[in-house]
């Protein structure tokens, strides 16, 4: 199959009212795909969810110890956070760390989604820096990259050699050569990769073979994430509610336009999923319902049920529909 399938159904009252299709892929740690949903060689930007490949080089160029970064900042290195004090006030000591400034960064000012960070900005009368970028952290792990390799300041350009080992890094996990590669929001380059590439990618780091420096930064890597979930995103955010929910046995990471990613170590599973539409409520449906099918998650679970079932509700409270998956994708 070469189109995507329905994933996630929006009912209210009898009626189906939406419908969001996508493609789902999950690996073993050998790059075999284990099952499959739409078109598994499906092109796309994994945005976001590939910050885990981003940050590899940081630790196997040395660049992690040589600097003495902790689990939280390795954390924070492929997280896509809220802007909230815990997230802005460790990126602040980490660049205080580098000897570097906030105009270091070239990742742009960004309101952060946090209310109370959002709310003290305004009382103070002051404007959003590059500090309260979602991916600050990613930004912070580049920084320390190339302070390592002392290279230019421009480390966002794709020819620079953080990005070019960024690339490396990425091509390899998954196993393909990017053919594209588009500006993320952060100034970053995205490197391109089938659905079926970025869940190999994701296995591969779920149980990484060998003791050699890519087994091991895959593994603090994915270690940090599970260990600091409320680092990886923040209060209210699917990554960190449904890290949280599985007892920090998987790691699980959101990317723009709904590409959702998780790393099974216990299972030995990688799933990469892409909503066409670009529907985020569908793609945290989609990775839930992955996740209880394989064991990770408890259907039961508060935070399983709000994004497998919603309830959609209005205004003045009234539950006026539900979310579902959609029968031919998966039905638990």
């Amino acid at each position: 199959m070469t189109q995507p399938i329905p994933m996630v159904e929006i009912w209210r009252g009898d009626l189906l009212e939406s419908q969001h299709l996508g493609h789902a892929v999950v690996c073993d740690t050998s790059g075999n795909v284990v099952e499959a949903w739409g078109d598994d060689e499906k092109v796309i930007y994994p945005r976001s969810s590939c910050k885990m490949l981003q940050a590899l080089p940081l630790i196997e160029s040395g660049a992690a110890d040589a600097f003495g970064l902790t689990p939280e900042q390795l954390a924070l290195s492929c997280a896509s956070h809220k802007g909230a004090a815990i997230h802005t006030d460790r990126v602040q000591v980490w660049l205080d760390t580098l000897g570097l400034q906030v105009s270091d960064f070239r990742c742009g000012p960004q309101k952060p989604s946090d209310k109370d960070a959002h709310d003290a900005l305004i009382r103070a009368g002051k404007q959003p820096c590059q500090i309260h970028n979602n991916c600050s952290g990613k930004h912070s792990g580049f920084l320390t990259l190339n302070k390592h390799l002392g290279e230019g300041p421009d480390y966002v350009e794709v020819d620079h050699p953080v990005q070019r080992a960024a690339r490396a890094a990425f091509e390899e996990m998954t196993g393909e050569t990017a053919e594209f590669y588009g500006i993320d929001g952060c100034s970053a380059p995205n490197f391109s990769t089938t659905v079926t590439g970025l869940a190999r990618a994701m296995a591969r780091m779920a149980k990484p073979s060998g003791s050699d420096a890519r087994a091991k930064a895959s593994t603090r890597l994915v270690d940090a994430m599970r260990a600091h979930p409320d680092l990886v995103a923040g209060e209210g955010r699917a990554c960190t509610e449904l890290m949280r929910a599985m007892d920090g046995k998987v790691a699980i990471k959101t990317g723009a336009e709904a590409v959702f990613v998780a790393i099974l170590p216990e299972q030995g599973l990688g799933m990469a999923l892409k909503i066409a539409d670009g529907g985020t409520r569908a793609a945290e449906a989609a990775i839930a319902g992955l996740l209880v099918k394989y064991g990770a998650l408890d259907a039961n679970h508060p935070m399983a049920k709000k994004r497998l079932h919603g309830p959609i509700s209005n205004w003045n409270g009234l539950i006026t529909g539900h979310m579902r998956l959609s029968p031919g994708f998966l039905q638990l």
